[in-house]
């Protein structure tokens, strides 16, 4: 059994825009992510991202565009990385899809292709449709927020990846 670290993309790993970022150019990696997802893999977490990518829906980029900007992260970060999985859908686009958060398809097929302990992983994310898609499956959850105030819906706040990953740790 493995404990994991599943991430949202966006706002996370990733500075996040007003449109949507699929350029490798645009792709933005905030100061600390390296670090964070080094000692977290240290830790023995496993690290899978989990994000609604709704612009291939909306015909905007298309999943090799996804896949790029995973790669250019992967390169930056140290091939520490061990998934991604991301939903393509948007229900005013093509489909009500149970892979798109808060819904938690994405999440459930993770935990059983790499057998995750719930009880033992967490779901970082910055948006209340990572926390609940983590909730939905029994993991713990870190919201990133420049207003770090706790809410109901989340188990710990933090301003960014390096102090989630802390969080964690701290409370693993």
């Amino acid at each position: 059994m493995n404990k994991c670290i599943f991430l949202d993309r966006d706002g996370v790993l990733n500075e996040d825009r007003t449109d949507y970022v699929y350029r490798v150019e645009d792709f933005i990696i905030p100061d600390g992510v390296p670090e964070a997802l080094r000692i977290l893999k240290e830790a023995g977490y496993l690290l899978i991202v989990i994000t609604n990518q709704a612009g291939i829906a909306k015909g905007l980029y298309t999943r090799d565009d996804v896949m790029a900007c995973y790669n250019y992260l992967q390169e930056q970060c140290g091939h520490v990385i061990d998934d991604i999985y991301y939903s393509p859908h948007h229900p005013a686009y093509d489909s009500h899809s149970l892979t798109r958060k808060p819904d938690s398809l994405l999440l459930e097929k993770a935990m059983a292709k790499y057998n995750i302990l719930p009880n033992e992983s967490w779901m970082i994310g910055d948006a209340l449709r990572d926390m609940q898609a983590g909730k939905r499956v029994g993991v713990r959850t870190v919201r990133i927020a420049h207003d770090v105030q706790p809410t109901p819906e989340c188990d710990g706040c933090a301003s960014n990846l390096l102090e989630a990953s802390r969080f964690v740790l701290g409370n693993a």
